[in-house]
C-alpha cells in the first residue's frame, strides 16, 4: 500500500482554515488527465468492484472516511481514508472497492487516463485469471 502526502499550509488566522495542494507529477507520480469525485453516498455503501488494466489512480477523501480494500490476487489490504492531506495509490491490476464509512463523505480521485470502458476489468473471475497470467496469482 502506498500513500502520497500533500503539502498543507496553514494561516496566522484559524478562521481561515488551510490550504492543501496536489501537483501532478510532484506529489502523484503520473501526468493527471481525469479528475473526478463520489459525493451524496450513503454509509455503507460500497462503490469499485473493479480493477484496470492500466490506469493509475490516486484517491483523496476531501470529506468524511471512506474504507478501501486491495486485492492483488494473492494479497489483500484495507486502509481508511480519512484525511485530505493524504491520498493512497492505486495503480493497474488491483481491484479495488471502497466502502463509505459515514454519509455524504467525498471520494476525489486522480486518473493517470481519460476514461475508457476497455481498460475495466469488472469481474472478480476475470481479475483472477489475468493477474495469475502476470503473476500476480
Amino acid at each position: 500500500m502506498r500513500f502520497f502526502e500533500f503539502p498543507v499550509r496553514k494561516t496566522d488566522i484559524p478562521e481561515e482554515g488551510q490550504l492543501q495542494f496536489i501537483e501532478a507529477e510532484r506529489q502523484v507520480p503520473f501526468p493527471v488527465r481525469r479528475v473526478y469525485y463520489s459525493t451524496g453516498v450513503r454509509a455503507g455503501y460500497v462503490r469499485g468492484k473493479h480493477a484496470h488494466r492500466s490506469l493509475e489512480q490516486a484517491l483523496v477523501c476531501v470529506h468524511g472516511s471512506v474504507r478501501v480494500a486491495l486485492d492483488t490476487g494473492i494479497e489483500k489490504m484495507t486502509c481508511i481514508l480519512d484525511n485530505p492531506a493524504r491520498g493512497l495509490y492505486v495503480g493497474p491490476m488491483l481491484w479495488h472497492t471502497m466502502t463509505w464509512i459515514q454519509d455524504d463523505s467525498v471520494l476525489l480521485v486522480l486518473a493517470s487516463d481519460y476514461y475508457n470502458e476497455a481498460d475495466y476489468i469488472r469481474s472478480y473471475e476475470d481479475f483472477l485469471l489475468l493477474a495469475g497470467q502476470r503473476g500476480g496469482a
